[in-house]
């Protein structure tokens, strides 16, 4: 029998384009237009998952979500969402959400986003089928609902201590750059970073499902009575996140390794929760045209560098004529070519360095860690980067432009954030008001930019 799959939108076309979607990948889809409608639905019959449009008018998708889980807490939703809505995308991971979808949506992304959320669905439910103790279900239900990874790891070391019986636990991630110790439960970090050393070996064998016995560990901790201990396997539905390392008095049977393993398998739900709501935070900060960082984050940025208290340097840039480009060749070749400059600035910074569009044809690059002598030289490969390039030559034209720039650093011209910026803005307004194409450095006499510039 096919998944049920109840689709939310009060768009029409919306709804019969992503119904067709899903229909095409073997679901039972029944769609409804709005909030009111879907809660009809959900009274009369359950559903595997709901796909819900975040913005609807009356009644949003962040309400019809709340609803939902009221009526079914087993209910799986995926959020749809456009880039410039993504704040209530976030909110609602928060308020239970197991996915997002950015538009436009792609026939391969929704049918898989919907298969995963069933497949989260039924593991809940087979879990719950099969353990007969109803605790170890609301353990598992508090940690993939644990969004503060403050709070995750010790309810997680504590619960699955608890379900072995172990002396002690410590939890292992494996990162780009090898494994590290994330938490541990009973063990100071010394002593869990012992035991990181003495796991070696074992957690290169480490797959999912599959628990492996580790070495004897009487050196990492010689108070506690373990003798040895298990290495169990921390992973979600795609791949090996991490491991679960436990002392062991006795040996642990078959049952307890079980239930171990199912707080392991939820441990990894929550470790993919938080991934993807980091990416969904992370959104919030891009423009949506370029990609690069947007004013928002700017100054997040600066508050940061200035409270560390480390030399950074603010290059402000405008491209010169820019209008021109856009009455010449259109406003969406005009899109383009700024597409196409975040590229070129990119390619000019270092990976630490941020890079905002500020608005319309104007760009902020804040260079970590550099004074204005350092700075100069990065202005200067921006400026005749961009004087060299030749914008939009896949488009069939080539349109040449430059830039003008403002420079000021921080402490040395200000430690003031709104202070750094506007020094920059009335330097590269200095710039556009000689030769154009010029960097220009901060001084206190430059005179402030016009409010209709």
């Amino acid at each position: 029998m096919a998944a049920s799959v109840l689709l939310v939108d009060d768009e029409r076309f919306a709804r019969t384009v992503y119904s067709d979607y899903l229909r095409a990948g073997g679901f039972d889809v029944e769609v409804a237009e709005d909030a009111e409608g879907a809660l009809r639905l959900l009274r009369q019959r359950r559903f595997g998952v709901l796909v819900t449009d975040v913005i609807m008018p009356g009644a949003d998708g962040l309400q019809l979500l709340s609803e939902a889980k009221q009526l079914d807490p087993d209910m799986e939703v995926v959020v749809i969402t456009a880039l410039d809505r993504v704040d209530p995308a976030v909110r609602a991971m928060k308020s239970g959400a197991s996915d997002y979808l950015v538009k436009p949506v792609t026939p391969e992304a929704l049918q898989i986003a919907v298969q995963r959320a069933l497949s989260t669905r039924a593991l809940l439910a087979e879990n719950k089928a099969l353990r007969s103790h109803v605790s170890l279900f609301e353990t598992c239900q508090r940690i993939t609902a644990t969004l503060d990874r403050e709070q995750l790891i010790p309810l997680a070391l504590s619960a699955v201590a608890g379900e072995c019986g172990a002396a002690a636990a410590v939890l292992l991630e494996r990162g780009p750059d090898g494994w590290s110790v994330s938490g541990s439960h009973a063990l100071d970090q010394a002593q869990a970073q012992g035991l990181l050393s003495a796991a070696g070996g074992t957690l290169e064998r480490l797959a999912p499902g599959a628990p492996v016995p580790l070495p004897r560990l009487d050196g990492v901790a010689p108070s506690l009575p373990a003798s040895g201990g298990v290495c169990l396997p921390v992973a979600d539905d795609q791949e090996l996140r991490g491991a679960v390392c436990v002392f062991l008095e006795d040996s642990l049977d078959a049952e307890r390794a079980d239930r171990a393993a199912l707080v392991c398998r939820h441990i990894g739900l929550a470790l993919q929760t938080l991934g993807r709501l980091k990416q969904v935070e992370h959104l919030a900060y891009l423009d949506d045209l370029t990609h690069l960082y947007n004013t928002r984050f700017l100054h997040m940025v600066l508050d940061r560098e200035i409270a560390g208290g480390r030399p950074f340097t603010v290059l402000f840039l405008d491209l010169d004529h820019f209008k021109l480009v856009n009455d010449q060749h259109g406003h969406l070749l005009g899109s383009k070519l700024l597409v196409e400059t975040g590229r070129v600035l990119r390619s000019c910074v270092r990976d630490d360095d941020v890079l905002v569009r500020y608005g319309g044809d104007e760009f902020v690059a804040v260079l970590v860690g550099i004074d204005s002598g350092g700075g100069l030289k990065v202005a200067e490969r921006v400026r005749r980067s961009v004087e060299e390039h030749r914008f939009l030559s896949r488009e069939g034209v080539t349109v040449r432009v430059t830039a003008s720039i403002g420079l000021a650093s921080c402490p040395e011209h200000t430690q003031a954030k709104a202070e750094v910026l506007d020094l920059a803005d009335r330097a590269m307004y200095r710039g556009k008001r000689t030769t154009r194409n010029v960097v220009y450095i901060a001084s206190k006499d430059l005179p402030p930019v016009p409010a209709s510039r």
